[in-house]
């Protein structure tokens, strides 16, 4: 006897995929019975395993080399921060992070929990590498910590450990948005088959937030708010933009008269990242605080339409930039708001979600390249269609070859002084097109809930959504 509801079949669902079918057979026939091992969440894991693994494959390139060519890390396109940091921050020394170094290192520049992953990672490597004299480090000034005996190899290794603590949490992404529906398991595959989990995957420590935002999204359709909020609080410790969940649960918390539920999952936020943020705050609050105050006062940086505007000739200040950007945002979440509240079905809490943290990302100053880790569990459940999630990893992909040959000189920029890059400029105007494209389709199937993949009937209200209790007189 089967249990459960019954699992969706993309070949019978997705034009694409059943375009695509034909080639082994056709669609699954509708008394087709499911393999008794090979169920879609192995499936979607396997699946995730091979893409972290060819992630790192991309990465061998900067590893054989130990990070120390432009050449490589522009050219190869396999850069990553994770072994810069090991010795741009004071790990290859000892130091833990947001402790005072005397000035010898920069703070650490990202929230608590990434600091915490990157201290652990260090520990491992200084083990694995027969525990190195940290005490002679730490008297090397840091321009020189990276001559040092071993440092160098190091680094690699360091790279590697960071990569195995990561794989965990980018399997675990995949199983929780494959268990968010429970009939649309294969969404998840969207997330785990996808070319931007392989190169963008290890650049930095995003995944531990987006590991967080999908425990979050399966903690709430399991009518579990205050584990929903305990991991949007640790998910906002590591990234920002995890915080911007909360205002989708409120929309729909409002449609759906479910405030309780809210209350609870935004206390939980709230205490769960106070008490993650507290210690680095106790012992080294001006270090701590470096997060904020970097990205106050940092200019238009790489991927953003600021960065567009300023290499066409238009000069603006940090100060107007920061202005304007946090009006834009402002304006971005009004508006997800009022379409939240008057559509005449209440919208998804990915699709909201969705069209938040790519509004946010489209008005901000920055927009690096790993950064599309963050809209991509959102795409697949807000939008879980292959062709517009394929639309949406065009324009990805494209940004990422041509943000390493703009920074390893080899367009427009390296040989015409004060001369606007136009094609890397261009890349990023294609990027934020496919952002927008996905966010219209988004809209529509929230103003139109028969276009949503999700609930082609039009009438049905999130089925991720635990269904609300009649009241009892």
């Amino acid at each position: 006897m089967r249990s459960g509801p019954e699992v969706v079949p993309p070949s019978r669902t997705d034009p694409l995929v059943a375009a695509a079918s034909e080639s082994i057979g056709g669609p699954v026939g509708e008394h087709a019975r499911p393999h008794p091992w090979w169920t879609p969440l192995r499936v979607v894991l396997a699946v995730a395993a091979l893409a972290f693994v060819i992630g790192m494959v991309q990465k061998t390139p900067c590893v054989a080399d130990n990070w120390s060519s432009n050449d490589v890390r522009y050219g190869a396109m396999c850069y990553s921060d994770v072994p810069y940091l090991y010795t741009g921050r004071g790990f290859a020394a000892g130091y833990a992070p947001y402790v005072d170094t005397g000035g010898r290192y920069p703070a650490m520049e990202y929230p608590v929990v990434i600091g915490y992953v990157a201290w652990a990672a260090a520990e491992v490597t200084h083990v694995l590498s027969g525990s190195p004299d940290l005490a002679a480090r730490r008297e090397l000034p840091a321009d020189r910590i990276y001559s040092a005996p071993g440092v160098a190899q190091e680094s690699g290794r360091y790279f590697v450990v960071t990569a195995v603590l990561l794989a965990p949490l980018a399997l675990l992404a995949a199983g929780l948005l494959a268990g968010v529906h429970r009939s649309r398991p294969w969404d998840a595959m969207l997330f785990a088959a996808s070319p931007t989990l392989v190169l963008a995957g290890l650049i930095n420590w995003d995944l531990v937030a987006v590991a967080a935002v999908a425990g979050a999204l399966w903690a709430w359709s399991r009518d579990r708010p205050l584990l929903a909020g305990v991991l949007v609080g640790i998910g906002t410790a590591t990234k920002l933009y995890p915080l911007f969940l909360l205002g989708a649960l409120l929309v729909v918390c409002l449609r759906r008269g479910r405030l309780p539920a809210f209350r609870t999952a935004a206390t939980a936020a709230v205490v769960a990242w106070v008490v993650v943020d507290l210690p680095p705050v106790l012992y080294g609050f001006a270090q701590w605080k470096v997060f904020w105050s970097f990205n106050q006062d940092r200019g238009p940086d790489l991927g953003s339409l600021w960065l567009v505007w300023q290499q066409l000739g238009h000069e603006v200040s940090t100060g107007v930039v920061n202005a304007v950007s946090a009006m834009l945002f402002v304006a971005v979440c009004v508006g997800v708001l009022v379409l939240g509240l008057r559509s005449h079905r209440p919208p998804r809490i990915p699709q909201l979600a969705y069209l938040v943290v790519a509004g946010f990302l489209v008005v901000n100053k920055v927009y690096s390249p790993q950064y599309v880790l963050w809209l991509l569990p959102l795409v697949v459940l807000a939008r879980p269609r292959w062709r517009d999630v394929l639309v949406w990893t065009a324009g990805e992909v494209l940004y990422y070859g041509a943000v390493w040959l703009y920074l390893g000189g080899w367009t427009a920029s390296s040989t015409a002084g004060g001369v606007p890059d136009r094609f890397y400029l261009a890349a990023i105007v294609v990027r934020v097109a496919a952002e927008a494209y996905v966010a219209v389709l988004v809209v529509r199937d929230i103003l139109a809930p028969w276009h949503d993949p999700v609930r082609r009937d039009g009438v049905t209200d999130d089925p991720a959504e635990p269904p609300v209790q009649p009241l009892t007189v």
